[in-house]
């Protein structure tokens, strides 16, 4: 099965991926693992993990991943299409609170779950009937998270139809449509491709590692079924 075929890119898309996929390998927020596989959230087994929080560590660079991210979203979404930012607990908050300051726009966050107690709310922050809202997470693999978070912000009355990412994996079978079939587009600066591009470029990991992921890329449930993660 061959990788994922994602949209075409723009060049100032293109500019930006390489500029994240370089911030994210240089802040040590990449791991190529091979020969030891990682059990992804979503139950996928895969020799690379990307550990986004990382960048809260990273003033400059933060900095520079959300301009980018702000230019995204008032391209690919339009700021007239967006009156407020959900970050999906726990990782998409900081982002959240980043975008939405750039963009000068309230800002929410979204609970996995309800709290248990007081109001039993979901939602945290003031968030108005008919709001229309851009949930906002650090990455995405198969899109299972973002359907639970849209869901829980629709349930209030406001609605949720674009996610955007820092980090989209890029190569499950899927993602993209399973959120569409939510009413859910979904939007990102960086991919597994883009990072391998830019690791190979920078010598950053071994060509042994290298090989490993290209293996990964070009068959990832058959990559995942062999490792002991899901098939499917």
């Amino acid at each position: 099965m061959p990788i994922v075929t994602l949209p075409a890119r723009n060049a100032r898309q293109k500019a930006a991926s390489r500029t994240v996929a370089k911030i994210l390998l240089d802040i040590k927020a990449v791991n190529f693992r091979p020969e030891e596989p990682y059990i992804l959230t979503a139950g996928w087994a895969s020799p690379v993990y990307i550990d986004c929080r990382k960048l809260i560590s990273f003033p400059k660079e933060r900095q520079i991943v959300t301009e980018l991210a702000k230019s995204e979203i008032e391209e690919c979404i339009g700021l007239g299409a967006v009156d407020t930012i959900a970050g999906g607990e726990t990782a998409g908050i900081p982002y959240a609170a980043w975008i939405s300051n750039a963009l000068m726009l309230p800002m929410q966050y979204v609970r996995k779950k309800p709290k248990g107690f007081g109001r039993m709310a979901q939602i945290e922050g003031v968030l108005k009937e008919g709001a229309r809202v851009v949930l906002v997470e650090d990455l995405a693999s198969d899109g299972g998270s973002k359907v639970l978070f849209a869901k829980a912000i629709r349930n209030t009355g406001a609605k949720c139809q674009h996610c955007f990412v820092i980090f989209f994996y890029g190569v499950f079978p899927g993602a993209i449509e399973s959120l569409e079939k939510e009413n859910i587009s979904l939007n990102y600066l960086c991919t597994w491709t883009d990072v391998l591009e830019a690791a190979e470029t920078g010598s950053y990991f071994s060509a042994e590692a290298i090989r490993g992921v290209r293996s990964f890329l070009k068959d990832p449930l058959a990559w995942s079924a062999k490792h002991g993660g899901k098939i499917k």
